[in-house]
């Protein structure tokens, strides 16, 4: 991305990340040079721990071709993708690792390792993806919800990638008794039966003041001026604690998320972290096209879960 990329608010978390430990983590089939350099990146940081889990000669190969220096990680030899994806689960559910990182293999690959019935991760939670931004124009740190995995989410669904978004901003807080503000977002500010986004926002909003979700001030429906703008919310007579310092954007379905989520980082050179939440570990979901400062953050952010859920949080 442009080098006027970046605020400070990921080294911020950087910051915070250098008094932990290191996370042991289990990178799944880094068998390319961007995916190999994001997992070594992150060890020379001091954030993760990795076991490399693939091919041992196509990832020794690819170090060599890349001049990545290995050191002493430890590589556990699979034969092929969906073995790594497997093997890197059962590494997680042995204790070894903490934390699942994705290489240079399908992320339904991976996916599918974590939520098979016999030998996943699976949690009473839907899994959901955040994408953890770095947005020039906006004054904190902005989690978009979701944009990669639930592609028409129903009600109970969203109530359940709500919570995840929840917890990990929570997790991410040094001030605990500080609530994450959760802005639903839909195309109006009104509730209305032709548009069933503004039905699951009311709802949702009703359901946290229930109880059914916890930990956040929740507001919806709101359009992207609204929820961004709080002269926009006034302007439209919304009176909300939401509008214009939202922690976390709920996006109606995924590719509404997509659409958001990679406007602001092609047309706002905004930086995008990204982990898979809901599984009994974070995930860390890279892509190829991932800066360098990304793939770290998106470390950092999985480290500061990992912790957080050491300390019970």
């Amino acid at each position: 991305m442009s080098a006027k990329t970046g605020t400070g608010k990921y080294e911020k978390l950087l910051e915070r990340c250098k008094s932990l430990a290191a996370i042991p983590t289990a990178v799944a089939h880094p068998c390319e040079d961007s995916a190999l350099a994001g997992a070594v990146e992150a060890a020379q940081a001091g954030l993760i721990e990795p076991i490399l889990v693939g091919p041992a000669a196509r990832i020794e190969e690819a170090a060599r071709a890349a001049h990545i220096d290995l050191g002493k990680l430890e590589i556990v030899d699979t034969q092929h993708s969906s073995e790594s994806a497997k093997k890197a689960v059962e590494l997680v559910k042995e204790g070894r690792a903490e934390v699942l990182m994705k290489g240079s293999l399908h992320s339904d690959e991976l996916l599918s390792a974590i939520v098979s019935r016999d030998g996943g991760l699976r949690t009473g939670r839907r899994i959901s993806h955040v994408f953890v931004m770095d947005v020039p124009t906006y004054h904190k740190v902005l989690v978009i919800t979701d944009a990669a995995i639930n592609i028409a989410p129903t009600l109970e669904d969203k109530v359940d990638i709500c919570q995840n978004a929840i917890d990990l901003v929570t997790s991410l807080r040094q001030n605990e008794s500080e609530k994450p503000k959760l802005a639903i977002l839909a195309a109006v500010e009104i509730v209305t039966s032709k548009m069933p986004a503004t039905i699951d926002a009311a709802a949702l909003c009703k359901m946290a003041d229930r109880g059914q979700i916890k930990g956040a001030i929740l507001d919806g429906p709101l359009a992207f001026d609204n929820a961004i703008s709080k002269q926009a919310a006034e302007t439209k007579g919304i009176k909300s604690a939401v509008a214009g310092d939202p922690d976390i954007l709920l996006a109606p379905d995924l590719e509404a998320g997509n659409i958001l989520a990679k406007q602001l980082t092609f047309l706002a050179n905004a930086d995008s972290a990204g982990l898979v939440l809901g599984a009994k570990v974070p995930v860390i979901l890279t892509s190829r096209a991932d800066s360098v400062r990304s793939r770290i953050a998106s470390c950092a952010v999985a480290a500061l879960v990992a912790h957080a859920r050491r300390s019970g949080l």
